[in-house]
């Protein structure tokens, strides 16, 4: 199996392919490494690849390559380095339980990919790895915080890479590089066993994914709470691959176009999503208009996530600290996330109560949305990926409120299905006749409904289907 041939194949595909022996795994991983060889210089998504993991267990995916995030989770005796000069050489002494579900699922892991700074970003440019470039445009962003696991992807390295999204972090960079991403409900997937909740609960683990259904049949193998977690959500009534061939029921769309924070979108963004509900409603869906609130203003929104990112991201830099013996300090630390550690250390544990009671007005205020409504419909983001430098200029002259700012600025739909816990998804339906880059809608439901977005986007799937759409950097043209 060459590049060019195994670039062509998502992760169940390839599954196939090895259970029938019409190829091996080892020729599968070594056309995997001869992507990453020859593409990962363009586009700097993978920081290291590993050349002594076991033998993958028999398993739905058995010996289908994974990337794994920088961040998040841990695999035995690997580098756990978080994007950090901070935690530079940090080496995790065991596997996580995601790790774990990942082995067990067959999945073939071959090494790390690249995230901001403790993904206190939603672009991926780095001061220990660099930037991450988008396979779309190389002047362009991958989004973040998990770029280098969707750069890696949309670039046909492996087909699909764990990831994490703690305010958009799956659904941005899905959105950027063309790609599917589903931010699964709190609780859906184990964050432990060091941890509970990572972000006081916003944080949640994933994957990227060129197919809609590699995404539904890898949530089958992982899901389910592990011992100790503190949620224990209600399993699915039947398998989420299972879902996926059936044409959902009539659905209650709600469609917002505008952010809260009021600002304006780009056009052609505006242009797909109204390309978008034109096919929803010729679906038989009814799609509303609606303008949505969260329940508190949108500075209050604002306010609330810096206070759970910044008291978070503080806890976390003094423990690296102590564990490296490392100054915390611009030698370090960039300068957006000292801010936010400056931030978390001057918080008030009265402050921080706060923001708990605004994330359950905002719980309760989607709880009625979805009340009203099966889905929410929104842009994934306000415009296509930025030119790499622009997120990142002038940060040094940033507080930890102001980089809290720029980051909502940037990304402005997407958190509000963190501070609620409910599911969403974003879906490559549209391509910017500018300059080529994707564009990513969003769709968000109720708490626990990943079934009920997963079957309407196998019905988006076929009905706007992506696969033909190749990036500049691909693969399977090396």
């Amino acid at each position: 199996m060459n590049p060019h041939e195994y670039a062509e194949h998502d992760a169940v595909g390839l599954a196939q392919l090895i259970a029938a022996r019409q190829v091996s795994v080892e020729e599968v991983r070594q056309a995997a490494l001869s992507a990453i060889g020859s593409i990962n210089p363009a586009i700097n998504a993978v920081i290291e690849t590993w050349d002594d993991e076991p033998s993958p267990m028999p398993g739905a995916f058995h010996g289908v390559p994974l990337l794994v995030k920088d961040l998040g989770l841990t695999v035995r005796n690997r580098l756990n380095e978080l994007g950090s000069r901070l935690a530079k050489g940090c080496v995790a002494p065991e596997d996580s339980e995601l790790m774990a579900r990942f082995r067990r699922a067959g999945l073939s892991p071959l090494g790390r990919t690249t995230t901001p700074e403790l993904a206190a970003s939603t672009t991926t440019e780095n001061r220990l790895d660099g930037p991450t470039r988008n396979p779309w445009s190389l002047s362009h962003s991958a989004g973040g915080s998990s770029g280098g696991s969707a750069a890696a992807v949309a670039a046909g390295l492996v087909p699909v890479a764990h990831a994490t999204d703690g305010g958009g972090s799956i659904r941005v960079p899905a959105a950027a590089c063309g790609l599917f991403g589903l931010k699964p409900s709190r609780g859906r997937l184990p964050m432990g066993p060091a941890v509970d909740e990572v972000w006081a609960g916003l944080a949640v683990h994933g994957v990227l994914s060129r197919s809609v259904r590699d995404t539904a049949a890898l949530l089958d193998c992982l899901h389910g709470p592990a011992t100790g977690d503190p949620f224990h959500i209600a399993a699915p009534a039947h398998t989420y691959a299972s879902v996926l061939n059936s044409e959902p029921r009539q659905l209650r769309i709600a469609v917002q176009a505008r952010p809260l924070s009021g600002q304006v979108i780009a056009p052609e963004v505006a242009a797909a999503l109204e390309q978008v509900c034109t096919v929803l409603e010729s679906l038989g869906h009814r799609v509303t208009p609606v303008a949505t609130d969260m329940g508190v203003s949108w500075e209050a929104f604002v306010e609330l996530n810096a206070r759970f990112w910044a008291s978070n991201t503080a806890a976390w830099i003094d423990a690296i600290a102590a564990g490296t013996g490392r100054p915390i300090n611009d030698t370090t630390l960039e300068p957006a996330t000292l801010a936010l550690y400056q931030l978390g250390r001057e918080l008030t544990a009265v402050e921080l109560l706060g923001a708990m009671h605004e994330r359950n007005l905002v719980t309760r205020r989607a709880g009625q949305l979805f009340a009203d409504y099966d889905v929410l419909l929104t842009p994934t983001l306000p415009d296509v990926a930025p030119a790499l430098g622009r997120y990142n200029s002038g940060q040094e002259m940033l507080d930890g409120r102001g980089w809290m700012h720029r980051v909502f600025t940037y990304s402005p739909f997407t958190a509000v299905f963190n501070v609620s816990g409910c599911p969403a998804m974003s879906m490559p339906l549209a391509q910017s006749d500018a300059t080529g880059l994707p564009i990513g809608l969003q769709f968000g439901a109720g708490y626990g409904q990943e079934a009920l977005l997963l079957a309407l986007a196998g019905q988006l799937e076929r009905a706007l289907p992506w696969h033909a759409r190749r990036p500049a950097v691909w693969a399977g043209r090396a």
